[in-house]
């Protein structure tokens, strides 16, 4: 049995980009530090656009980076706007089979085999068992279906965000002595495992944060209020002298550019300190995307005669 567990996945991203070409270069090296620094940090690069994409644990989280590029790496660089980063799960057992067949000049391809999806407690990652009969699929195509399926994960189903917290379990399959590759495998799982995972009732989580907001009684009826406009969940207010401070649970997409919101608000007499708590489905009429209609894993298009774009309609006939 194959098993990951999540441990600081980022909950938001931002794109940035040098100011002047010269600090490309530069950018990339003080990245490689800050990440050996912060473990909670993650980094992906556009090279032909000049990109690159920060995520962390929050908004505060990705500003604190972006002051250190500038302070002490004296790099100045454009900062878009945060994005919140969602997932999918799914919600209940589902079962595919799939079978990849085609001929190549004089040697064929060829890989069968039959899947099964179980939808996992939240945060506990992905795993995979090999239930398949004895000498069904060899040992190095089980090790290729795994792989196939934890990167079939990452763009999902439903929005292209990461399927999260599943258990994918290989019943049965076949191969053929001669034809049967790594490569043919790997098709065929990622097939069966698209096929199952929309089958499986999937849906999109979301990101939510539980926050203290710090004010005085006059502004906290007027708090409490906007963090309910904000779907939030108030779960007590606690008296503190004259101050008093709410205890809620609130979507992030609703808090990006909060502290700034609250201050005007409060006339400055408010502050929160807010934690990621949990991944919760989006409610009813939310999208899954943020405030300018981008998810936080968009799936790129598949390169033509890779992975599943290879396979076309007619070469998966039985």
């Amino acid at each position: 049995m194959n098993e990951s567990h999540p441990q600081d996945r980022p909950i938001v991203f931002v794109v940035v980009s040098p100011n002047f070409v010269d600090d490309w270069e530069k950018l990339h090296y003080a990245l490689n530090v800050l990440s050996q620094q912060d473990q909670s940090m993650r980094i992906a690069t556009e090279p032909t656009e000049r990109n690159v994409i920060i995520s962390g644990m929050g908004e505060s989280h990705l500003e604190i980076i972006c002051d250190r590029l500038l302070c002490e790496f004296k790099i100045s660089i454009d900062v878009g706007k945060p994005k919140v980063i969602y997932r999918e799960t799914i919600r209940k057992h589902s079962e595919a089979e799939a079978k990849y067949i085609r001929q190549v000049g004089g040697r064929g391809q060829y890989a069968h085999i039959k899947l099964g999806l179980e939808p996992g407690q939240p945060e506990s990652g992905y795993q995979f068992i090999d239930k398949s009969p004895e000498n069904a699929v060899p040992r190095q195509f089980v090790e290729s279906i795994d792989s196939a399926i934890q990167e079939a994960m990452k763009t999902g189903v439903l929005a292209g965000n990461e399927i999260v917290d599943v258990r994918a379990v290989l019943c049965d399959g076949s191969y053929h002595v001669e034809d049967s590759n790594e490569m043919a495998f790997k098709i065929a799982a990622c097939m069966a495992f698209q096929e199952a995972a929309r089958k499986a009732n999937p849906v999109i989580l979301e990101p939510l944060m539980s926050m203290d907001v710090f004010t005085t009684e006059d502004y906290a009826g007027s708090i409490m209020g906007d963090l309910g406009s904000r779907r939030g969940r108030i779960e007590r207010m606690d008296s503190r002298g004259d101050s008093v401070v709410i205890h809620a649970v609130v979507p992030l997409k609703e808090l990006l550019g909060y502290a700034s919101h609250l201050r005007a608000i409060t006339q400055g007499r408010g502050w929160s300190s807010m934690q990621f708590a949990s991944y919760e489905p989006l409610s009813n009429g939310e999208s899954g995307a943020d405030e300018v209609g981008v998810t936080a894993n968009k799936p790129k298009s598949p390169k033509p005669k890779s992975g599943c774009a290879a396979a076309k309609p007619d070469e998966l006939s039985e």
